[in-house]
């Protein structure tokens, strides 16, 4: 009797979500791809449920937090590329991406850029190989964390490519932008939403994106696929996860909530104004797409060595 009771009360609360306390989004570093499309979002959600969305940037740490949180629907998680690459480069993961976490949207995705300082003498991405064949060891690209998607975009194109383009790390992309602007790194893969700004600006050429199609944020810019390198794949997604045990209706009723909110036209403008595209799927499409991403990556980690800075 006590174990039908608890039932009905869980099952009364998740037709009730989200009316009982603010719902607290979890983030990586302030202004970032999460935190940005996560105020977006947030500033939309008191209007439509009448509940207010509070951004708690948490940078690293986030994930764990929120693996160890409540899974009530009221703690969510706004993370990219490292919540499910990160593990499989540490020996000693602090989460499981599969586990631990209920996937609720793959909310926004931005597509990697390939960038190069504009004193390199390469105008495309063949001119690019054919530099970098010539001289193995002698270009170098900077990248955000191990794991970080204009790292692994980096090191597919290198292995795609069968090129040794070698890697300089920096705590983030901000500050390999920076490496990049001042001459210190001559490659970037960052992604669309941080290159934009330098493209427009002249202070970065880009030469291909690094989508598997063009993308409509960079008109005009080919495929680094469509120079030869067949398969070359990295964008910068961002997902949306509860802790796992959530329930099914929590996650289908937030869910349906970041649909209406992303889908909102000046909410769209907003986003793309950003460097990225709503894609704002269902949980079970979000599932299917990370299980792809881990099989994909895990490859590449395993057969490159890449391991944690």
């Amino acid at each position: 009797m006590l174990g039908l009771m608890t039932l009905g009360s869980t099952v009364a609360r998740a037709q009730d979500y989200p009316s009982a306390k603010p719902i607290r989004i979890l983030t990586s570093q302030s202004g970032s791809g999460s935190d940005i499309v996560a105020r977006i979002i947030a500033d939309r959600l008191p209007a439509s449920i009448g509940q207010r969305a509070v951004v708690d940037n948490r940078g690293i740490i986030a994930p764990e937090i929120a693996a160890k949180a409540l899974p009530d629907g009221y703690t969510v998680l706004f993370y990219s590329t490292p919540l499910w690459v990160s593990p499989l480069m540490h020996d000693n993961a602090l989460w499981d991406p599969v586990k631990d976490f209920a996937p609720v949207m793959l909310a926004v995705n931005a597509p990697n850029i390939l960038v190069v300082h504009p004193s390199l003498p390469v105008k495309s991405v063949k001119d690019l190989l054919a530099l970098a064949k010539a001289k193995p060891g002698a270009l170098n690209y900077g990248s955000g964390s191990a794991g970080s998607s204009s790292h692994l975009a980096a090191e597919l194109f290198n292995s795609v490519a069968n090129v040794n383009i070698v890697r300089i790390p920096y705590r983030g992309v901000g500050p390999a932008l920076l490496g990049l602007l001042g001459g210190h790194v001559q490659v970037m893969f960052p992604s669309a939403s941080s290159a934009l700004p330098y493209m427009k600006s002249g202070k970065v050429r880009a030469l291909a994106v690094a989508s598997a199609k063009p993308s409509a944020l960079v008109p005009g810019l080919p495929t680094v696929a469509s120079a030869g390198l067949v398969g070359y794949e990295a964008d910068t997604p961002l997902g949306v996860f509860m802790p796992a045990g959530a329930a099914p209706r929590v996650i289908e009723r937030f869910n349906q909530i970041l649909a209406d909110a992303l889908n909102i036209a000046d909410v769209k403008k907003l986003v793309t104004a950003q460097g990225s595209e709503v894609v704002a799927s269902t949980p079970a499409e979000f599932a299917a797409t990370l299980r792809s991403e881990i099989a994909r990556w895990s490859k590449l980690i395993k057969a490159k060595g890449l391991r944690e800075d």
